[in-house]
């Protein structure tokens, strides 16, 4: 697998960062909202794998399909731009700046929401023909999996609030590792492939996705799950996409910055 070595992905992901950090409104959330309806898909496709056939893991190996589609098509996660425009602002090599960088991840946010929802609510339209059906096994297992991953943490207090959180960081460490995978990767197959590793990884394990969670529980609270939009906030959503960006920032950009950055021609000869 042709690859590109480590003293030239790193000027790599911070010239995309820097490229991402200066899109325009219309084309960041454009990027975003596509990404997280082809997220919200491949959730639902995954859990329909796992009910249909009884096996978690072909589930798991077969969700990744949804990520390496949206970062082959060039669309944009939350979770991917909290790695790429914090290496373009700490190298400072780039025009990047704090407000520049908020405002993509304000965008990018706004995006993936709107894509996720757009995707639970057709969804939800079809399985039950319009709102005149009774809920599945598929709608029915994902208005558990919101109930027993809300209610569920709420239930052992901070504890639980922090497990999610390390899940979450877990789970941002894995996408980004997926994500350096595409810029080191240098053919179509070579990205499929350094993709779907870590992805299938954190799918299995349960990991918390922020984008994958705007489409599960907002998808379980139409179908009648026992949990409101704050316990979804409050015990899903926030702990996750903190956790995200921490797993991203502390296990991916500041191992790459101490490893990578400024010292390139100690990589040369490899």
């Amino acid at each position: 697998m042709a690859y590109i070595k480590p003293n030239n992905f790193v000027l790599e992901m911070t010239q995309n960062g820097e490229k991402k950090a200066f899109m325009s409104v219309q084309d960041t959330v454009t990027r975003a909202y596509m990404a997280g309806a082809i997220l919200g898909l491949a959730a639902v496709f995954a859990i329909t794998i796992n009910i249909t056939t009884g096996s978690p893991l072909l589930g798991s190996i077969l969700f990744p399909i949804g990520f390496i589609l949206l970062y082959l098509m060039g669309f944009d996660l939350l979770t991917g731009v909290f790695i790429l425009l914090p290496l373009a602002l700490i190298t400072k090599q780039n025009k990047v700046t704090l407000k520049l960088l908020l405002k993509n991840w304000g965008l990018v946010f706004v995006g993936n929401l709107l894509g996720a929802l757009t995707i639970a609510i057709i969804i939800s339209f079809i399985f039950t023909y319009g709102y005149q059906t009774e809920p599945n096994e598929i709608t029915e297992k994902i208005a558990f999996i919101g109930e027993s991953r809300t209610l569920g943490y709420s239930e052992h207090g901070y504890l639980g609030w922090i497990t999610i959180f390390l899940r979450g960081m877990l789970c941002g460490w894995m996408v980004s590792i997926g994500i350096i995978g595409t810029v080191m990767a240098t053919s179509v197959i070579g990205k499929i492939v350094v993709m779907w590793m870590p992805i299938m990884l954190f799918f299995f394990m349960g990991f918390e996705h922020s984008i994958v969670n705007m489409f599960l529980f907002p998808f379980a609270i139409i179908m009648g799950g026992d949990f409101t939009i704050l316990d979804y906030i409050i015990w899903n959503e926030i702990p996750t996409i903190l956790g995200n960006l921490v797993g991203g920032l502390f296990f991916t950009v500041l191992s790459i910055y101490l490893i990578y950055f400024n010292k390139e021609e100690k990589y040369e000869s490899n």
